[in-house]
């Protein structure tokens, strides 16, 4: 990244987008690129996913939204760095919560999850609180819109939807899911779907984001799109 005249300010970068686009990951690259922190939204939706069906919330496939929202005061979502991965791991209550939450299981029911009122408004809450300070990286469906409207960079990333599903299919093979490239893509288009079209937060592209089609860009053409992106607003704050 190229120097500038004076130290870049730290600002809040926030990147939306539809499932498997690879948004976290490219969150992270950033993240540890400016000695930001990463926050990772759709770790906590998942989370709290997760915490429902394992505690009687979601039961022979059908969500129950009230027990769900009862279960909200007893659910902490913490992020610690994790040396080795170079990343930070979720805990739900203190415990260790990362490869449970990324399961097909907990894929299935993230977003009717994420549509409940109450839940959105406990984790916007936080994500706010923890982004105060700026200098910070934050992914999900709606940090440009709802979460931080005022952020300097917004990004809206989006992919052709097989491509999405070829990447979540290779992700699931490698940690030993058993699943079909079939059932794979049924759930990346029906997230979609349901993404845009709930009542509450809905899937969209802020008026001042800028969009990022990463169909077929390796990472390393994503981050030198990304620096030129960062140097620009930068020097729209110096000027």
């Amino acid at each position: 990244m190229n120097n500038t005249s004076t130290t870049p300010k730290k600002i809040v970068i926030a990147i939306d987008g539809f499932s498997s686009c690879g948004k976290s990951t490219f969150a992270k690259s950033i993240a540890a690129k400016l000695g930001y922190i990463f926050i990772d939204t759709g770790a906590m939706y998942r989370a709290v996913t997760l915490y429902a069906l394992e505690n009687e919330g979601i039961r022979n496939g059908i969500v129950d939204e009230e027990v769900i929202v009862r279960q909200l005061d007893e659910i902490t979502i913490t992020f610690r760095f994790n040396p080795r991965r170079g990343a930070s791991d979720i805990y739900v209550n203190g415990d260790l919560v990362e490869g449970k939450i990324r399961t097909i299981e907990v894929s299935n029911f993230v977003s009717p999850v994420s549509s409940i009122r109450e839940v959105r408004e406990k984790l916007v809450a936080m994500q706010q609180e923890m982004g105060a300070r700026r200098g910070v990286v934050m992914d999900g469906r709606d940090i440009g819109t709802v979460v931080f409207p005022d952020a300097e960079l917004k990004i809206y990333m989006t992919a052709d939807a097989r491509v999405r599903a070829e990447r979540r299919y290779a992700e699931l093979q490698a940690k030993g899911e058993s699943v079909s490239f079939d059932e794979v893509l049924e759930n990346v288009v029906s997230r979609d779907k349901a993404d845009m079209s709930r009542a509450i937060s809905p899937l969209r592209q802020a008026e001042d984001a800028i969009v990022l089609d990463n169909s077929h860009m390796s990472v390393e053409e994503q981050m030198e799109w990304f620096e030129r992106e960062f140097e620009r607003v930068q020097r729209s704050l110096q000027a």
